[in-house]
């Protein structure tokens, strides 16, 4: 199956299109249809080819988390409201976007990556080898790569527009960005909370959650609501619990698997990048792995009952 990389409704319009992601004008003015395509960005960066099916993973593990966390944290808003196609698709279209499309509610979208860290690698470990640091936030001395934090850290970053990289901010002024203490207050909380519910949740079914990054948005009436796609393998780092072993990288369950490919290619936030088809089987089947531990089920299965 070729992957799915341009996505155009003759029956909606279009009104944006992100890095994996269209949206798409619903006739109910308080929604809209998010597409998720199989497109993979890594770096910033956009590869010319994609994950087959990957755009359907992400929907149908976005929409597994949103479930999950409404049941188990109280009064949690999310901008969910279903995986229908939508009314009025042509029945082709109905085909393309069906488990790769939910229904959601419009609601403004606050300008700040809500990132929350439980283990230390990537760019947070870079920073506190030289700075003993993650975000301009102390830590103890002598951790080691890819251990747990004591508790898990709230390390947002900028919202940066399409072609532009997100910057990493200190947790104190994320308000600057939101536009109020109260609100970045409550984005932090939420976050922290949402990660430690999942955290606990993904690691009775072998998945350490490492990090991951959370969208969140306002109603008029100011209320938040998590919105975006939840704890995939594109928004996440997700560890097997079985093969962890402190001090070192660890194996995933996520697309770290072709950021590696392209440091070690030296193909970092390079332009007109095609993924070898030996690391988009690989990619594709970890996506798929992650989908089986933390719903239960197989893709295809799950695929096939919407």
């Amino acid at each position: 199956m070729a992957a799915l990389t341009t996505i155009d409704l003759s029956s909606l319009p279009k009104i944006a299109s992100g890095k994996v992601r269209d949206l798409f004008n619903l006739p109910d003015p308080n929604a809209l249809l998010f597409v998720a395509s199989d497109r993979l960005s890594a770096f910033d960066v956009v590869m010319t080819n994609g994950i087959p099916n990957k755009g359907a993973i992400l929907t149908l593990i976005s929409a597994h988390w949103f479930r999950v966390l409404s049941e188990r944290i109280p009064n949690l808003r999310t901008h969910f409201l279903s995986l229908d196609v939508p009314d009025g698709v042509t029945p082709s279209e109905a085909g393309v976007i069906k488990n790769r499309s939910m229904q959601v509610r419009k609601l403004e979208v606050l300008k700040i990556e809500a990132i929350v860290r439980g283990y230390i690698t990537g760019s947070a470990w870079k920073e506190y080898q030289t700075k003993g640091t993650v975000h301009g936030l102390s830590m103890p001395a002598g951790m080691q790569l890819s251990q747990k934090f004591p508790k898990a850290i709230y390390t947002p970053s900028t919202k940066a527009d399409a072609g532009a990289h997100d910057e990493n901010i200190h947790p104190d002024d994320a308000w600057k960005e939101i536009g109020d203490r109260e609100t970045a207050k409550k984005v932090e909380e939420l976050a922290l909370t949402i990660y430690n519910t999942a955290a606990e949740y993904a690691e009775e079914r072998g998945i350490i959650i490492a990090d991951t990054k959370f969208e969140f948005a306002k109603d008029p009436e100011g209320n938040i609501y998590l919105v975006d796609e939840v704890l995939t393998p594109d928004s996440s780092r997700f560890w097997p619990k079985g093969g962890y072993v402190l001090g070192k990288e660890q194996d995933s369950f996520d697309k770290q698997y072709v950021r590696n490919w392209l440091i070690k290619e030296g193909l970092k936030a390079k332009e007109g990048v095609a993924i070898p088809e030996d690391i988009v089987q690989a990619t594709s089947d970890k996506y798929k792995d992650a989908f089986y531990k933390l719903t239960g089920e197989t893709f295809e299965h799950a695929a096939a009952k919407n």
